[in-house]
């Protein structure tokens, strides 16, 4: 199973929640694999702190052009619609930072001009951790598309077993790479103004990506109640609600899981996870 872990925001707990699902179900003895997608920052190694065994590094392909063979005709420069090359009267220019790989320079090129290099975009890193199996991306500093290091996260997910992708904060391109493909999403949201709308924002999305997904709302004591009403109004399912605890925060501030300080959240994460792979009717919205 491969089960996102999203939230229409930063900070309103998925790392959390996403760590402690996976301990919980390691606990009970699934082969469990945490990857955290969050690959422009992420964090889930502060509280996994794993053993790491792999690294590997990712690269994509860009465009190099044989100035010797160039003729300068502008055909690359036409097809790209990122303005990754410019043709000029006696040379051609690649932008690698702007280039999508798409190929089509390469395709179009008359003369056979333009082949493709490998440009480094960040690495994965695969290891284990307190009996679960840990993969993450780390994007390189500097780089601004993530969804290729992303793909290449989930390239390392397990088959077999229990796989809880930990996904990037928002709506945008590096959240549509990290869930899609999943079979269920855990939307993490809070009761507040802030939460409840990027929370809609969320849901929009994976209607229109056709997922099913469930809202748990952190820090549930908190803020107001128009989180829960609009998920009553919505037919929308909520799986699980979190109080305010400060043992949470302080063990979070010290890189310890929720589950560890908070023991008794372990059955309502394997309870949660029992909810989410029931036998359930399509989700009607």
């Amino acid at each position: 199973m491969k089960l996102a872990v999203a939230s229409g925001k930063g900070g309103t707990g998925k790392t959390t929640i996403a760590v402690s699902l996976a301990l919980a179900l390691a606990g009970q003895g699934k082969v469990v694999t945490y990857a955290d997608c969050d690959v422009e920052e992420p964090n889930g190694h502060i509280f996994l702190n794993p053993q790491v065994e792999q690294k590997k590094v990712v690269t994509v392909p860009v465009p190099q052009v044989e100035q010797e063979l160039c003729t300068f005709c502008g055909e690359c420069a036409e097809i790209c619609q990122f303005g990754a090359i410019a043709s000029l009267p006696e040379t051609t220019l690649v932008y690698s930072d702007l280039c999508h790989s798409c190929g089509g320079c390469k395709l179009v090129c008359p003369t056979g001009a333009i082949t493709e290099i490998g440009r480094e975009v960040g690495y994965v890193e695969i290891g284990s951790a307190k009996n679960v199996r840990y993969v993450a991306g780390r994007l390189r500093i500097g780089e601004v598309q993530s969804p290729p290091l992303i793909c290449e996260v989930k390239n390392h997910l397990d088959r077999q077993g229990i796989n809880i992708i930990d996904a990037p904060p928002g709506t945008s391109c590096p959240v549509i790479e990290a869930v899609k493909d999943t079979d269920y999403v855990l939307l993490i949201t809070e009761p507040t103004p802030f939460g409840f709308n990027d929370l809609k924002l969320a849901i929009g999305m994976l209607d229109i990506l056709q997922l099913p997904f469930g809202v748990v709302i952190n820090r549930a004591d908190i803020g107001n109640d128009e989180v829960k009403r609009y998920c009553a109004m919505e037919n929308i399912e909520v799986l699980l609600e979190i109080p305010d605890d400060r043992r949470i925060a302080e063990a979070y501030s010290r890189g310890i899981a929720a589950v560890t300080a908070s023991p008794e959240l372990t059955g309502k994460f394997v309870q949660l996870f029992k909810t989410i792979t029931r036998p359930r009717e399509k989700q009607l919205r």
